[in-house]
């Protein structure tokens, strides 16, 4: 190894060594950073060897590589994070690319006509000699560098199919009789439409996410939702119960994709600092929908009966699906760098293009574990179980609205469905209003992380918090209000602008909640976040099931008191994590805790004038 490329790797090790500390506890470390660089320098000098042809055992030398690269599993992550993160990928660190560092680790290729001027830029490794396939500077192929008018037209689109995911799930409920009606089933029964479909939510996203990695963002999007809007077709059509219940298993399986891949596709267009609008608006569109299908949902029922409900769903899906084929673009990046990487080894016959996703090759067993178990596991983490829980609570609320709304009015006051529905608006008001005062938000966090930064430390997560700690409160404000003001002979006006209150809580929570995740859980944020996904589609898709019979036996004022007592305490949740969270994740085995967190430094300096 050069003494450059020895110091650069010495520089890595260093750089990344409070983050190792995090996402590798656990393991058995190296914690000797010379020891690390000399394993690194071992396993790309075999490297090397081999794909120069220059090993003179190559047996030996084989079973040497593959004996480093199994008995070293963090020396490998190192190698390819410091790819990874060098390059501006979503690794650990969420930092600018160092040019400088990189000037000093890869050279251009002077035995090729790809050079400086080329559009097919890419570094070469000094170590392993591999022709790393990357984004450069001002690379006109990476999704984040398009025009910011065109990536907020991208950004439209995918929140509008976010929009058109969620009404499909509750549009049925402005009009529930009619299959009661028409199939002599219980209402028990035709709920189910709503529980099945919100169960595929929980478990789409567990097939979906890891395809997606594989073969790109637009192959799952384009395939599942044609799979979803040609279901709609025989649930309009359905003869029996049974007919309609399947089909609407498999739209909401089908129908999952976009829910659980547009939050990927937002963080391909928008850089971290400029992504908070765009995830606001995406984190709107689950709260929106539900709220519009009860209103549109009451008047098609009311004047062309249940089957319309999906005939226009049908029409308002199918216009969507044509739209996102002909306008969306790969916005994987993934899936742009491996078909770079393919075009050039056609073109130069060199095998050696490789996109650093090609590197990254998972077994099915790997897959599998990464999917389903990870999850599972991180559920039993503090952090991970509260805000998963808090969220659940929050998802059920909104569930619970659809069939405690018409109990209120219809029942209570004998209203029509139609009219009902109208109650709705103000919980999309209050939903649009927060994400009006998103952009005030999002410059609060930017103006305290940067303080952070400037001292060259990572912002603690726990600045996320901030927005849950005001908007919690909401919640339980808008439940009680709902709560003691659904009297029949009292006006129509308390529910239903209550529900602005709730709206507003909602959004303030939701996004906020997501991102405290992903700061805390780094390099297993997709896991994390999996995991809150399907926790909250199955309370989700429960809890239709005991509204009717808890409003009915504990009385509609009761009912919503009892959500509201759990929402308040819910509230403590934030305030818990925003004093202990630093603590809580520096003890943890899979949470991010960079010393640089100030609570973790108090922290330490408090152990040690103990020991002392």
């Amino acid at each position: 190894m050069s003494t450059d490329g020895r110091e650069s790797m010495d520089s890595n090790v260093q750089e990344y060594k409070d983050v190792e500390s995090g996402v590798y506890r656990g393991e058995e470390h190296l914690n000797d950073n010379n020891e690390l660089t000399s394993t690194v320098s071992k396993i790309s000098g075999l490297v090397r060897k081999f794909t120069h042809g220059e090993t003179n055992d190559e047996e030996d030398d084989r079973e040497k590589l593959e004996r480093l690269i199994s008995n070293n599993s963090q020396a490998i992550s190192r190698l390819l994070s410091n790819y990874e993160e060098g390059y501006g990928g979503l690794g650990p660190v969420e930092q600018p690319i160092d040019h400088e560092k990189t000037a000093t680790e890869f050279t251009a290729d002077p035995g090729t006509d790809f050079h400086e001027n080329d559009p097919w830029k890419y570094p070469i490794c000094q170590e392993t000699q591999m022709r790393l396939v990357v984004f450069v500077d001002g690379d006109e192929k990476n999704p984040q560098n398009w025009g910011t008018g065109y990536k907020w037209f991208l950004t439209v689109l995918l929140g509008s199919i976010c929009f058109n995911v969620a009404l499909a799930s509750a549009i049925v409920t402005g009009y529930m009789k009619g299959p009661m009606i028409t199939f002599g089933v219980s209402m028990e029964v035709v709920i189910l439409t709503v529980t099945l479909f919100v169960l595929g939510f929980g478990f789409g996203p567990l097939m979906f996410a890891p395809l997606s990695e594989e073969f790109g963002r637009n192959a799952i999007y384009f395939s599942t939702l044609l799979v979803a809007v040609i279901f709609i077709i025989p649930c309009a059509l359905a003869k029996n119960i049974g007919t309609l219940l399947v089909c609407r298993l498999i739209d909401g399986l089908a129908f999952s994709a976009p829910m659980c891949l547009i939050g990927g596709s937002l963080a391909d267009l928008w850089k971290i600092k400029e992504r908070g609008l765009a995830m606001t608006i995406f984190s709107a569109a689950p709260f929106i929908g539900p709220v519009i299908g009860p209103l549109i949902g009451g008047y098609i029922g009311d004047n062309a009966g249940w089957r319309w409900l999906y005939w226009v769903l049908l029409i308002f899906s199918g216009a969507m699906y044509i739209l996102f084929v002909l306008l969306m673009p790969e916005t994987s990046h993934s899936a742009i760098l491996k078909a770079r990487a393919k075009k050039l080894r056609k073109i130069t016959g060199d095998d050696r293009y490789r996109a650093l996703p090609e590197l990254k090759v998972r077994t099915p067993k790997q897959v599998a574990e990464e999917t389903l178990l990870r999850p599972l596991i991180l559920l039993s983490e503090l952090i991970v179980f509260l805000i998963t829980m808090y969220m659940s609570v929050i998802y059920g609320l909104l569930y619970m609205f659809f069939f405690a709304y018409p109990m209120v009015y219809s029942e209570g006051k004998g209203w029509s469905d139609s009219k009902t529905g109208l109650m709705f608006i103000p919980i999309a008001v209050g939903v649009l209003a927060a994400v009006a005062v998103s952009p005030m938000i999002n410059k609060k966090y930017n103006e305290r992380a940067e303080a952070y930064r400037n001292k060259g430390e990572i912002p603690p997560a726990e600045l996320r918090l901030i927005p849950m700690m005001i908007g919690c409160w909401f919640v339980p404000v808008g439940l009680f209000a709902f709560a003691w003001s659904s009297y029949p002979r009292i006006s129509w006006a308390g529910p239903c602008f209550s529900g602005f209150s709730c709206g507003l809580g909602f959004n303030l929570l939701y996004n906020p909640a997501n991102n405290y995740i992903v700061d805390s859980y780094q390099h297993y944020a997709a896991s994390a976040l999996a995991a809150k996904t399907f926790v909250r589609s199955i309370w989700g898709a429960c809890v239709p099931l005991f509204t009717i019979q808890m409003y009915h036996r504990l009385g509609y004022e009761w009912a919503t008191t009892l959500m509201a007592f759990i929402s308040l305490a819910c509230c403590a949740i934030p305030f818990a994590f925003y004093i202990y969270g630093a603590r809580i994740r520096k003890w943890s085995r899979y949470a991010y805790s960079p010393t640089s967190d100030a609570a973790v430094k108090d922290d330490n300096s408090e152990s040690t004038s103990n020991k002392n």
